[in-house]
């Protein structure tokens, strides 16, 4: 989904650059007003793990593949805007030290991959965890609907800004790329939910659940007798 350069328009470049700047600069100051203690190394982690797991592919079908993109999995822990700082990072380095998206394309891929997909993320996340009442099943239900649907609409906003740059039709890109991110969305649904599962046994309370109190003691009629 990193969209090289060359495949947009000048316009659509641009626009995609002046909307992800004000996005980002009201993250900026929207961390810096809120960040928590705990959050600023966790969104460290986050982004480490965030940069490694897109470094690994897995295949999809007909040759392609897919890598996690991660941006609701951010939001779910650490907040949109934050996550938005997680992913600009993320994308931002990829692009400069990799080569891996278009350096004219950049604020279209932070905007496509980082910040729809924390937004949309976050959103569908709190709406599905609502309904169930954060129940365990809840969080991972709505941890995986929320990744498969921020993939979805990060496929359908770039195959509209490729369609509109006239790189390609909107017959032969939507079908291509909804068809193949279907399935990453799965596997991406998938990562998000085993994480969020695993913080969910090891710190709750990043998920905004209190830790199970520890099993009281057994009432015993008999007094104790002392040695």
């Amino acid at each position: 989904m990193h969209v090289p350069d060359g495949f947009l328009s000048v316009p659509v470049a641009s626009v995609m650059y002046i909307v992800t700047a004000i996005i980002v600069g009201t993250a900026v100051r929207q961390t810096n007003r809120h960040l928590k203690e705990s959050t600023a190394p966790l969104m460290g982690v986050l982004a480490a793990f965030i940069f490694a797991a897109q470094m690994m592919n897995f295949p999809v079908a007909g040759g392609t593949s897919g890598h996690l993109l991660g941006g609701a999995l951010a939001a779910i822990l650490v907040g949109p805007w934050a996550a938005v700082l997680v992913m600009t990072t993320v994308i931002g380095v990829q692009a400069l030290v990799f080569q891996d998206g278009g350096l004219a394309a950049l604020g279209a891929n932070i905007f496509n991959m980082g910040i729809l997909p924390a937004f949309v993320g976050f959103g569908i996340f709190r709406a599905v965890t609502g309904v169930l009442r954060s129940s365990r099943a809840g969080l991972l239900g709505g941890a995986f609907v929320s990744a498969w649907i921020s993939v979805m609409l990060a496929a359908l906003f770039t195959s509209a800004q490729l369609a509109i740059s006239g790189t390609s039709p909107w017959s032969i890109v939507l079908p291509a790329m909804l068809g193949v991110h279907v399935l990453i969305g799965l596997g991406e649904g998938a990562i998000t939910a085993g994480a969020v599962g695993l913080v969910l046994s090891a710190r709750p309370d990043l998920l905004g659940v209190a830790p199970p109190s520890p099993p009281a003691e057994a009432y015993s009629p008999y007094p104790e007798e002392s040695a």
